[in-house]
């Protein structure tokens, strides 16, 4: 065995024991959704490797596993693009890329008695899905992995595995279309190989985290009943919106809403019930609140809505779709209506943040108490 075959014959290893690495620290029951993908790729790619080893040679006269075993690691690349679209930007090109692994498999077999074509074809399609990984990595997106890691070194690791192994691809490809049948491409190509396989590991591993930890901050600025922000995320939050509102003098209101007989509700009924209540309460709130305005839960059954850009008439409007949802939904949902009482207040230059806003808003959705329920009422002034 030559030293190109025997770095060939380890990289299904590598790929084996990166896929039992993930599968260990990140197991299948409970990861997210570009783990699982990573775990699929890894594992397709040291199952095609296996099956497409140029170490083979003549002794395994079954041209269909080699084209079999391309057609894998095809499967193993996609995987591993939907892996990043998951953790970073989704890109177009995706029924491409499930179609590459059928396409390559099967213009590989038909090409099995020129050898020269087929490895041409399995390199250009396999190079292509390499570039594609590239762009992914390269192109800015959304920034939903690494919290607290710097995202440019991560996608530099991805691109330092992907473009030598696109790059020593396209050169077999190329001298192989111009006749040179010369070994020194297979050992470029083996040792790119090598090389990728050491980088995606640490790089697979690092995305996960990030995402993961992504998630257990989302957490944990969220209402685990209702899915809003939570008080302390909603007041976090809400230092940009009224900064910005500051900024461009922009209108900005507080909308402070309350369910109508809460306490009686919860000593009629068990707390699955009151729990249902809440949750759909705030479902109704997240369903009919506008694009960029924010919603929290404040405490027990009291929410808030912060609305950017407000004019006037927007918390009433805001007001009138949730009463028309609720009155929909309660019934159906829980074979009871719901009410609520709300009161609002806007942003004046003499606020110091939202304890200011809040207090104001609070007083008025107590007038609203006071004055029957199931009303909305504005601040004092509000028209100042």
């Amino acid at each position: 065995m030559t030293f190109t075959e025997a770095l060939f014959a380890l990289m299904p290893m590598q790929a084996l024991a990166a896929a039992l690495v993930l599968i260990t620290l990140i197991g299948w029951h409970g990861a997210n959704a570009g783990g699982r993908w990573a775990q699929v790729g890894m594992a397709a790619l040291a199952l095609g490797l296996a099956m497409a080893s140029p170490t083979h040679g003549d002794r395994m006269a079954v041209p269909i596993l080699h084209s079999a075993g391309l057609a894998v690691v095809s499967l193993g690349l996609s995987a591993l693009w939907w892996a990043l679209g998951l953790w970073l930007t989704p890109r177009p090109g995706r029924w491409v890329m499930a179609a590459a692994p059928l396409v390559l498999g099967i213009g590989h077999a038909l090409l099995a008695g020129n050898h020269a074509v087929g490895q041409t074809l399995a390199d250009a399609v396999l190079g292509a899905q390499l570039a594609w990984l590239g762009v992914a990595l390269m192109l800015p997106g959304r920034s939903t992995v690494l919290q607290g890691l710097n995202s440019r070194r991560w996608r530099l690791l991805g691109l330092a595995a992907v473009l030598p192994l696109l790059a020593a691809m396209l050169g077999r490809a190329a001298t192989t279309l111009l006749g040179d049948s010369a070994s020194w491409h297979d050992l470029l190509l083996a040792l790119a190989g090598q090389l990728a396989l050491l980088l995606a590991l640490p790089m697979l591993l690092l995305a996960w985290r990030g995402q993961t930890e992504a998630e257990l901050a989302r957490l944990a600025q969220t209402d685990g009943l209702t899915g809003l922000a939570d008080s302390n995320a909603f007041t976090q939050r809400s230092v940009d919106l009224i900064s910005m509102a500051r900024r461009y003098d922009e209108p900005l209101a507080l909308v402070v809403l309350d369910l109508d007989d809460f306490a009686t509700l919860q000593a009629e009924r068990d707390m699955d019930f009151s729990d249902r209540a809440l949750a759909l309460f705030a479902s109704c709130i997240q369903a009919q609140m506008r694009l960029g305005d924010l919603a929290g839960r404040l405490g027990g059954e009291q929410f808030g809505v912060l609305m950017a850009r407000c004019l006037p008439e927007g918390p009433q409007a805001l007001d009138q779709r949730l009463r028309k949802a609720l009155l929909e939904r309660a019934p159906a949902e829980l074979g009871m209506a719901l009410s609520f009482s709300a009161g609002w207040a806007k942003l004046r230059p003499g606020d110091r943040g939202l304890a200011d806003l809040q207090r104001r808003a609070e007083t008025a959705l107590y007038e609203a108490r006071r004055a029957g329920k199931g009303q909305l009422m504005a601040e004092p002034g509000v028209a100042d």
